[in-house]
């Protein structure tokens, strides 16, 4: 099959080629993938999808690279971010912009920071170990020296005193999460944006993975701490509406406390023959598919409808921590907004192996790896969807747990742990039993062993080489 026959494919035929290809995907509605997606399920309105795929289809050859030819997607896109900025107790002075996604949202925010510093030869940006991978990829790409601040083991929470003494002279930014990805706590945003102001310091608050569920959370009886513009010293924040507002991919919002602070996020450029090019975001040409299908979903679910998922997400969040805290061997992280994450409490039951257990049970868990004195986890996002099935995976887990007992410990194959710090990924994938089409085995607990053995610079070199490996066209 080629995307460019010599002669075209009727587009029922096509239809049919994409759902072939889609075959092998895990899925992405059913409560059953604790990553990646978001769906509410039979908790949200039906027809949801339908909707967003028309709203997307009326604006998909909008472009977003001038709001003057297209007004009607400029006044989405404001519509968006008041909404995002009411949810976040954003002050009238609020501004913000609509991004791709968390990771360009956060790379926005990095360069706003670094760009209103212009005395600061050297950058910096100070965030707790925990924090998104986003933010360093942001520090890589706009050469922003990152000061990673280390949580305790135990509570796996960030001192704010060791934040304050990790800030410099040439820090232009502080970030924390609410919640960090990893575990779902929330850092202590109050004393963290103090420090920062204190100090004449950026505080952003990465509030992608939770920002739009923590406010419904707080109004439900939860006692979700202080995180967002009602702090004091919170310059900005970022939510994804492709998260908890369960919009398609990709949008998400980037807010700033005032326009003096969102200025410099912008690019502009005119000393060329072609027209000037002024860009609030990433991208120049953007299309108002994804945009026009939020603002279509935003308005369909409502402020009542957000708040009634919210209740069933927190459900859920509390039927699947009780489903943990029942098994013997596993040791479930305090839950303090929707991520179910544990570990492992005995030394006969490898999460690794527990993760395969349960995919083979139809539940598609996220295994992380061990972060210095961190020990491995394993993460579930909870969304709407995952309530009808609650019961169900407690059962799974149970007996998944009794699985990854019998099966024991992982054992990796002779000569895999000095292969690993010099092999190429095409040699360890063939050691390990990958397909050479890349397609994974059946059971990954002993790559997963592997890769949680090794320093995390030998797993980037490797899952990167994998990767590069994947991404090869068949000519």
């Amino acid at each position: 099959m080629t995307a460019l026959p010599e002669h075209g494919v009727p587009a029922d035929e096509v239809l049919q080629e994409l759902a072939k290809l889609r075959e092998r995907d895990l899925p992405t509605h059913g409560g059953r993938l604790f990553a990646y997606v978001y769906d509410p399920g039979s908790a949200g309105p039906a027809g949801l999808d339908e909707l967003a795929a028309a709203a997307h289809a009326t604006s998909a050859h909008v472009n977003g690279l001038d709001p003057t030819a297209f007004p009607s997607l400029l006044a989405m896109e404001n519509d968006l971010v008041a909404a995002a900025a009411r949810v976040l107790s954003g002050p009238p002075s609020t501004v913000g912009s609509v991004t791709g996604g968390g990771t360009e949202s956060l790379i926005l925010a990095v360069k706003a920071a670094r760009d209103a510093r212009p005395d600061v030869a050297h950058p910096r940006l100070v965030m707790p170990v925990t924090a998104h991978a986003a933010l360093a990829k942001a520090a890589s790409y706009l050469r922003v020296e990152l000061d990673t601040v280390p949580v305790d083991p135990s509570t796996l929470r960030v001192d704010p005193a060791a934040v304050a003494a990790a800030i410099r002279p040439e820090t232009v930014l502080v970030a924390c999460s609410a919640p960090s990805y990893a575990h779902g706590l929330i850092d202590p945003v109050e004393p963290i944006a103090a420090a920062a102001a204190a100090a004449g310091v950026r505080c952003h608050v990465d509030a992608c993975f939770g920002g739009w569920t923590l406010p419904y959370l707080r109004r439900l009886g939860e006692p979700i701490p202080p995180f967002d513009f009602a702090v004091p010293g919170v310059t900005s924040m970022s939510v994804d509406l492709h998260k908890y507002a369960y919009v398609p991919k990709g949008v998400s919002v980037l807010l700033h406390r005032d326009e003096e602070l969102r200025a410099p996020q912008y690019f502009g450029y005119a000393d060329w023959p072609g027209y000037t090019m002024v860009n609030p975001v990433i991208s120049s040409t953007r299309s108002g598919g994804p945009i026009a299908a939020a603002w279509a979903v935003l308005r369909h679910i409502g402020d009542a409808g957000y708040l009634a998922l919210a209740a069933t997400t927190l459900s859920a969040t509390r039927g699947l921590a009780a489903a943990v805290s029942a098994v013997p061997g596993l040791s479930l992280v305090p839950v303090e907004s929707t991520v179910v994450a544990f570990m492992s409490a005995a030394t006969d039951v490898n999460l690794f192996v527990l993760a395969d257990e349960l995919a083979a049970r139809g539940w598609h868990t996220q295994p992380q790896f061990r972060h210095g004195s961190m020990p491995a986890s394993v993460h579930l996002t909870v969304t709407a969807a995952v309530a009808p099935r609650v019961a169900e995976f407690a059962s799974d887990l149970a007996s998944a747990v009794a699985a990854a007992r019998a099966f024991g410990p992982v054992d990796l194959p002779p000569g895999v742990l000095e292969l690993v710090g010099s092999a190429s990924a095409a040699e360890l994938a063939g050691f390990l039993g990958f397909s050479p089409d890349g397609g994974l085995p059946d059971r990954m607990a002993v790559v997963n062993t592997l890769l949680d053995a090794a320093p995390p610079a030998v797993r980037e070199r490797l899952l990167v080489s994998f990767l590069s490996l994947l991404q090869r066209p068949s000519w």
